[in-house]
């Protein structure tokens, strides 16, 4: 009960005393004139980390008066200072100055203390404990290459060197570039590495670990680590022998795996943190494919704004550590094969930290009251101890006047021997806190901080606060008077503040004046004086109204106010909130704001706010923008000449009205009254800011000025001109430019130039002075007078030889500057030297290369243009009778000693020479030389056709290349079936000999289509192949011998020797924009074209030319349909009669018209259906007539077929005929027919897609072939096809039924 008691009483005394020392509160500006115990003002920290290499500084700085003196101890014992010569004390301070240069800083290691005392007390530093910053480096050892298996998990370690302070750790290759990290590849927070899971690309020789020491800023690195990643499955015996290994490779192969942790292991672990500083768990795992961790805390929610999540989630950190972080954690790891947990519990333990801050200096009247506190926590509790100028308090001096209570000390009537320094020491196990308060007992009398006659400016109807701040002790008491001191203000309206400020709420004109107030004390008074001005408010009196105004006009913002007149106001404009644009077109004048050239961005709101030193007001308004109609400028006006010179003038204007669209510029032109009256000039132009403009002149002109003002929408008028102002005349200022020599014939020279211009003759009488000299030394100019021309000829000059040559502008004033030589040549002549050394180099079968001499200099007489190879082809390796003998030319402009011959024949003779030329023309051919092109591959067969076609066999006949481009060595034929959804069949190959021209295949199948390739080789390879595509079906009166239809190329004459044209090859193709022409082409001739014309038209007509550009083939367009055309190709050169290819001839078909499919409508495949099987029935009848020696009668065919669209039969024996309308032997589209019916698709073209023709024949989807029924409805001619007197068979109507089902 008497414990109990006790606190109370000692908590009633610390409310009661509390507000008194709040009370007296020391000012700074005094703090220094009165007496004051020591205070510690800085210290070096507790942990003190030094640098070997700079001297060592332990800071120790206090402040009080008199001013304190200073001492050390050391390890808890005196550190004498004077004793040792390399430990100096700053003056004036306590900061220790220790110089290493001579010793090693080990020695001062230790735990100093500094004290500073004067005779009101002592005061004590922090335990300073001073150590010396170390970066070791790491021991040397060997580490061997580190194999590990594919998907397994690796741990590098680190391990660095114990440091002081601990080192940053990372890891970087040989390049010192850091190691890429991933949620598979890892850094723990104890620097070592961790892999989840290895892979191949993990394999390398250089991961090191680095430690960077902040302190002493320098980095160490441990040996490289090798690590070899390897797969059982490829892993050789070599790598087995040389390791001596076994059980390494006997593992078995690393497969998915859930996930295991690396660090922390087991299920839980536990962690203790100190409050305030940071937590960082972690949870490193293992497995395959690479696990995901993840955090949540048991025992509550993460504080979020602490948190965070580093390495990829692995750690876990929280900053500011708090006891609410007390808790288990948990971490998981999880992959597609499954989790695990671990759990970490976290203890949060708390050095000694202030509650409500370390204890605060006392400073008391003699006879006050007073309380120092040192309130703290942390966990353990921490033990509180009290010192008194740095000796404990029991063996401190008894002080009646004080009285401890463990985390207080209370102080009743003190007196002046009170005066001390006391230290509250805090500390538990994690931490200590030491804090020093010193308890200061003054007798001072009053004193007013205020400065005198300090004036205070208030608006009316504000609040006004007169100052009267003071010091004293015991403390003063204030009081306020107006005017004298007739009366104290201590009621209404005035309210006194426990500071000693005065209020006036309301401040009035008539609270205006003189202010006194007094301060007392027991130890004495003190008053002041200050002054109050009550002003008038700052009010707008024009406010801004909301203004519309045109684009491109000027509008004024105003903005007046009324104000107090010993106050002068400032005026700031604001647009939409913010500032005023940075133009120039914005002006702020003392009462309004002016904005030029107003524009669409300008509209919004403007603010207008006046500022005092004591107020401000502000009026808003809104301006709108409108477009405004531009319209050209107004003319400019008052044109005027000043400063004027013989060569300038200056000229002014006035512009005129820029109708809503600003002047973009001026142009200034001129009149010249002397040589071109009523012509006016472009002089120049000046923007359309300026309205002046300096002119440079010319002499000898009589000049008038006028001014066009531009905007955006035009030119104005001219203004009226100017004055005339004429300038003298003078000699030229230049002479004429481009001054060439040159020849026209090969004994002259022709000097031209550019004649002056009126403007810059500078004078009347203009003429040339004409200059020329051989260029050889000793050479004299001949000179000559020319009026009129601009060019002069030089006669009887030798051939090409250099001059130099000048021309000089003169006038009736003088002459022109000197004139810069130029260089010319006389005239060219014909080469007299052709090139040596020509030979050739063969490159391959099209290509060889030629090589000359060049031709010197001196037998050129002219300018060297380039040479020119001529070469011909003499006959081919097969054939040696005469071709073409024209030449091909091929030009090298320029200095060239070679040139490539492109585009040759293989295995062909050819001749060739070189001439030089020049700008007069070629000289004389060199020696002609000859060279052969190796052998190439052959061009295509000339021609395949198919004959004597049997059930099961055919003949194949062809005629060889006609480009042999070598020694034919064999034929190669290619062929395969087709069905009739145009699906080929296997390939079957045959080689075939050299000189053979046919072949009999006799493994083929009847009614079966057969496609043909056959190609021509030489020893350098088979060449392009000819195609053909056959098809056998039996003849309707023959059941043994089928006839064959074959789709073939045009006829062509098979040529046995090379014929006279250089066309080969002439083809057609019909496609759907037109017929295609294609050929094969040898001749040297670079214009060729194709040529056609209306077959047999009445008028004769004219052949029409379609361009080829360098191709072999051409589509004409825009031949009319129906018709026939006669097609040839032409190659003209220089002869005179062109040669051609023979004629072709081309049938446009007409374009069926589109019309609906009926072959996928159900109700034509029911028609079909049934007129087959009425076929197959009258076939039955007619056949058993026919055996009955019968005759089938016209009377009853007629009845049974009254529909001429369905009559399959002739109409003369009743025999039934294929099925076939009247294009039936039309050819094939895409090809053309020649005179033995067989049709052949161009040799391009080996497409089987489409045999139908126009709309008489279509596929349907299945691939069959369904035919139109629209034919003739009479018989056809017997030429169409073979005809019996007997009664067809069966079989055989039955196949031609299937043919069209």
């Amino acid at each position: 009960m008497r414990m109990e008691k006790r606190r109370m009483d000692a908590a009633l005394l610390v409310l009661i005393l509390g507000h008194l020392t709040i009370a007296l509160e020391v000012p700074l500006d005094l703090l220094e004139k009165l007496p004051q115990p020591p205070t510690i003002t800085h210290q070096s920290p507790k942990d003190y980390i030094i640098d070997p290499r700079e001297n060592i500084i332990i800071h120790c700085e206090a402040k009080g008066k008199p001013h304190p003196s200073f001492s050390w101890t050391k390890d808890g014992t005196h550190f004498n200072v004077d004793e040792d010569p390399r430990v100096t004390m700053k003056p004036h301070s306590g900061t220790l100055v220790v110089d290493i240069s001579m010793t090693r800083a080990e020695n001062y290691e230790g735990v100093f203390q500094c004290t500073a005392r004067n005779k009101y007390g002592t005061a004590l530093s922090n335990n300073i404990v001073v150590r010396q910053s170390r970066s070791p480096l790491w021991s040397k050892e060997k580490i061997r290459p580190i194999f590990v298996q594919e998907g397994a998990s690796l741990v590098l370690p680190c391990r660095p060197p114990a440091g002081l302070p601990p080192p940053i750790l990372f890891w970087m290759d040989n390049n010192f570039q850091k190691l890429p990290q991933s949620s598979r590849v890892s850094q723990s927070l104890n620097g070592d590495l961790y892999f989840s899971n290895v892979r191949r690309e993990d394999s390398r020789n250089d991961y090191t670990c680095y430690a960077r020491f902040t302190h002493t800023q320098t980095i160490q690195q441990k040996q490289p680590i090798t690590v070899k990643v390897f797969n059982l499955d490829s892993i050789n015996d070599t790598m087995a022998d040389y390791y001596n290994d076994t059980d390494l490779f006997s593992e078995p192969p690393m497969d998915d795996r859930k996930p295991s942790f690396l660090i922390p292991s087991g299920p839980s672990s536990s962690m203790m943190v100190l409050r305030g500083h940071v937590l960082e768990m972690e949870c490193i795992a293992e497995g395959l494919p690479t696990p995901e961790i993840s955090w949540t805390k048991l025992s509550g929610d993460l504080p979020s704004r602490r948190t965070s999540f580093l390495h990829f989630n692995k750690t876990l950190r929280i900053v500011n550590v708090s006891e609410s972080d007390v808790g288990e954690y948990r971490c998981t790891a999880r992959n597609q094969l499954g989790f695990v947990h671990h759990t970490i519990n976290v203890a949060v333990k708390a050095a000694p930290y202030w509650i409500s801050g370390p204890p605060r200096n006392l400073v008391l009247a003699p006879g006050e009251n007073g309380v120092l506190t040192c309130r703290a926590s942390g966990t353990p509790k921490p033990l509180i101890t009290w010192t008194m100028n740095g000796i404990s308090m029991e063996n401190s001096p008894t002080d009646v006047s004080r009285k401890v209570d463990d985390d207080m000390i209370i102080f009743t009537d003190v007196q002046a021997e009170s005066s001390a320094v006391y230290q509250c020491n805090v500390s538990n196990e994690y931490g200590y806190l030491l804090s020093n308060a010193f308890v200061n007992v003054l007798s001072e009398p009053p004193r007013v901080m205020t400065p005198p006659n300090k004036i205070y400016q208030v608006i009316k109807n504000h609040s006004a606060f007169l100052d009267c701040s003071s010091f004293g002790s015991p403390l003063p008491k204030i009081t306020w008077f107006k005017g004298s001191r007739t009366s104290t203000l201590d009621g209404d309206p005035y309210v006194l503040h426990d500071n000693g400020t005065i209020e006036i709420p309301v401040a009035q004109t008539q609270n205006s004046g003189k202010y006194m107030c007094v301060a007392r004390n027991t130890r004495g008074i003190s008053e002041n004086h200050v002054f109050l001005e009550v002003k008038e408010p700052t009010r707008i009196r024009k406010s801004p109204e909301n203004i519309t105004v045109q684009r491109g006009r000027s509008v004024v913002l105003e903005c007046e106010v009324d104000h107090d007149a010993t106050l002068f106001p400032t005026m700031t404009w604001l647009k939409d909130d913010g500032e005023l644009p940075d133009e120039e077109r914005f002006v702020v004048g003392s009462d309004s704001l002016i904005i030029n050239d107003v524009t669409e961005s300008d509209s919004g709101l403007y603010t207008c706010i006046r500022n005092t030193t004591l107020d401000h007001d502000s009026a808003t308004t809104e301006l709108f923008v409108v477009e405004a109609i531009p319209e050209k400028p107004d003319p400019t006006t008052d044109l005027e000449l000043t400063d004027q010179t013989k060569r300038s003038v200056q000229l002014t204007w006035i512009p005129g009205d820029e109708h809503n669209s600003p002047i973009q510029k001026f142009l200034i032109q001129y009149e010249d009254s002397l040589h071109h009256r009523g012509h006016w000039h472009n002089l120049t132009e000046v923007p359309g800011t300026m309205t002046t403009a300096h002119l440079k002149l010319s002499p000898y002109v009589h000049y008038a000025f006028r001014v066009l003002a531009l905007n955006a929408v035009g030119y104005s008028n001219p203004s009226n001109p100017s004055k005339k102002y004429k300038t003298d005349p003078a000699a030229p200022d230049e002479n004429p430019s481009g001054v060439h020599g040159f020849g026209t014939k090969r004994d002259n020279l022709v000097i031209s130039w550019k004649p002056l211009s009126h403007l810059q003759s500078n004078g009347p009488g203009l003429h040339y002075r004409v200059s020329w000299r051989q260029k050889r030394p000793g050479a004299e100019w001949t000179t000559e007078t020319v009026s009129n021309y601009s060019k002069f000829v030089v006669s009887g000059t030798p051939t090409f030889y250099p001059y130099e040559i000048k021309v000089q502008a003169v006038n009736d004033e003088g002459d022109g500057p000197e004139p810069v030589v130029a260089l010319g040549y006389s005239g060219e002549d014909l080469p007299v030297a052709a090139p040596d050394n020509v030979h050739v180099v063969v490159i391959n079968s099209t290509l060889a290369k030629v090589h000359w001499d060049a031709v010197p200099r001196h037998l050129l007489r002219g300018h060297l243009k380039g040479y020119k190879v001529y070469y011909w082809r003499k006959h081919s390796g097969h054939k040696h009778n005469p071709d073409h003998m024209e030449k091909d030319i091929l030009t090298f402009s320029g200095n060239h000693t070679h040139g490539m011959l492109p585009g040759l024949h293989p295995f062909s003779a050819y001749s060739f020479y070189v001439r030089v030329y020049n700008g007069r023309g070629e000289g004389p051919e060199s020696q002609t030389h000859d060279f052969k092109t190796p052998e190439g591959a052959p061009g295509p067969p000339a021609s395949l056709e198919v004959t004597d076609t049997n059930l099961d066999s055919l003949t194949l006949k062809w005629s060889p290349p006609i480009e042999h481009n070598g020694h034919i060595t064999g034929y190669t034929l290619k062929y395969q079936s087709v069905n009739n959804s145009n699906e080929l069949g296997p390939e079957e190959e045959l080689a075939l000999a050299a000189n053979q021209t046919s072949v009999t295949l006799p493994i083929l199948k009847y009614s079966k289509r057969y496609k043909f390739l056959l190609s021509a080789k030489t020893s350098r390879g088979a060449g392009p192949t000819i195609s053909q595509e056959a098809v056998t079906i039996l003849d309707e009166g023959n059941t043994q011998t089928p006839h064959p239809y074959a789709w073939s190329p045009p006829h062509r004459p098979l040529h046995k020797a090379r014929p006279t044209s250089p066309f080969a090859n002439v083809s057609s193709s019909l496609e759907e924009d037109g017929p295609l022409i294609s050929w094969e082409y040898w001749g040297p001739e670079k214009n060729v074209y194709v040529e056609y014309i209306v077959d047999n038209s009445e008028d004769g007509g004219e052949w029409q030319k379609e361009l080829v550009n360098g191709s072999q083939n051409v589509k004409l367009k825009g031949l009319k349909v129906g018709l026939t055309y006669r097609v040839r190709v032409v190659a003209k050169g220089h002869h005179d009669q062109p040669l051609h290819s023979e004629d072709v001839f081309v049938t446009v078909p007409a374009v069926a018209s589109r019309q609906v499919d009926i072959a996928t409508q159900g109700w034509f495949i029911g028609l079909m259906c049934a007129i087959a099987l009425l076929i197959l029935i009258i076939l039955i009848i007619c056949f058993i007539q026919r055996n009955k020696g019968g005759k089938y009668p016209v009377k009853e065919k007629e009845d049974a077929h009254t529909d001429p669209e369905f009559q399959p039969m002739k109409d003369d024996d009743c025999t039934f005929v294929e099925y076939s309308d009247n294009e039936d032997h039309k050819p094939l589209k895409g090809s053309r027919t020649p005179s033995d019916g067989t049709v052949k698709r161009d040799d391009s073209d080996d497409s089987l897609v489409d045999y139908g023709e126009g709309g008489d024949g279509q596929f349907n989807e299945d691939g069959s072939f369904i035919g139109q029924y629209s034919g003739k409805s009479s018989c056809r001619d017997n030429a169409e096809g073979p005809e019996s007197s007997e009664a067809p068979s069966p079989i055989n109507a039955m196949n031609s039924l299937n043919s069209f089902v």
